[in-house]
């Protein structure tokens, strides 16, 4: 059965009943939200998404329940979305468009520069990183990027891999591509970004709280950087995948970063292809069914013990 409502401590009673819930990356799986499940006779969490910081890991695994998640479903999918924010605020392309069908054919504003020749920093160089990585090389970039685990095929590829300061301090683009965790939590903020080059563009197609967007909003201000582009927000679970094109802005953070000619923002849609929504499905419904037969793939499955940062 289908809740149009979002997964929280006020919703989760609508789940009574039944084995499984199929819940998304706004939704809130806290400790009292997984009380509540587990009392309702649920046992499997089936996440539609490769993330998981939404899930209290530790809550479920005390209360026995299955946790599985989909982690890879199309790499290039986020990659793309992500070099697409790049171009878009790099050659203006939003505001160009706009005028163009308003009839004014000026080019004052939209003076961009050559991606060919920049460094990049990549900062998680799993499957989207890499993909991202791959098309930055593409473009003739110079690619560095921080990982605790480095994947040798970009090595081999010529991407340097490097501490975070040198990440900070040496890119013109900065792409983020790393899961959120206690020690990714407002990785970019004041002290990183004072480290980094004032012209200086941050891509974040990652999880909004790798970014203190507050901190951002002041580094805007002052010109301490050049641009923002991103798909995710720190406080996206009351905005996202809804329009709400009639009503006021209530959250002034977000109400201001509009307010930026250099910052774009859509509403976590890298995920959204063809490809990428087909293979999420199949991969919750291998889950669902694996459950049921007492085999999900061991690939899929989440611990805490396993997941700790």
């Amino acid at each position: 059965m289908y809740f149009e409502a979002g997964l929280n401590e006020e919703t989760a009673g609508l789940a009574a009943g039944f084995v499984g819930v199929c819940p998304f990356v706004n939704d809130r799986l806290s400790a009292p939200v997984i009380a509540q499940l587990a009392a309702g006779g649920t046992r499997l969490l089936a996440l539609r998404s490769a993330g998981f910081n939404h899930v209290d890991l530790a809550a479920a695994e005390a209360q026995g329940m299955v946790v599985a998640r989909v982690p890879a479903y199309s790499p290039h999918a986020v990659a793309e979305h992500a070099a697409a924010l790049l171009l878009t605020l790099n050659r203006r392309m939003h505001r160009a468009v706009a005028r163009v069908r308003e009839h004014n054919f000026a080019l004052d504003g939209l003076m961009g520069f050559d991606l060919a020749g920049k460094t990049t920093g990549v900062v998680g160089t799993g499957a989207i990183g890499e993909a991202f990585s791959r098309i930055m090389l593409g473009f003739g970039c110079r690619v560095i990027a921080s990982d605790p685990r480095p994947n040798s095929g970009l090595a081999a590829a010529g991407v340097r891999y490097v501490g975070l300061e040198e990440v900070w301090a040496e890119s013109d683009v900065i792409s983020l591509h790393c899961p959120l965790t206690p020690g990714t939590r407002h990785l970019v903020g004041r002290e990183a970004i004072e480290r980094m080059k004032p012209s200086v563009v941050i891509v974040n197609t990652s999880r909004g709280g790798v970014v203190d967007t507050r901190a951002v909003i002041v580094a805007l201000k002052r010109g301490l950087i050049g641009g923002l582009a991103v798909d995710v927000y720190e406080e996206e679970g009351d905005l996202f995948f809804r329009d709400l094109s009639e009503q006021v802005l209530q959250d002034e953070v977000m109400a201001r970063l509009l307010t930026f000619p250099n910052v774009i923002v859509t509403a976590h849609q890298g995920f959204f292809t063809r490809e990428a929504v087909t293979a999420i499905a199949e991969t919750t419904l291998a889950n669902v069914t694996g459950f049921e037969r007492g085999r999900v793939p061991a690939e899929n499955l989440l611990s805490a013990r396993a997941h700790m940062a």
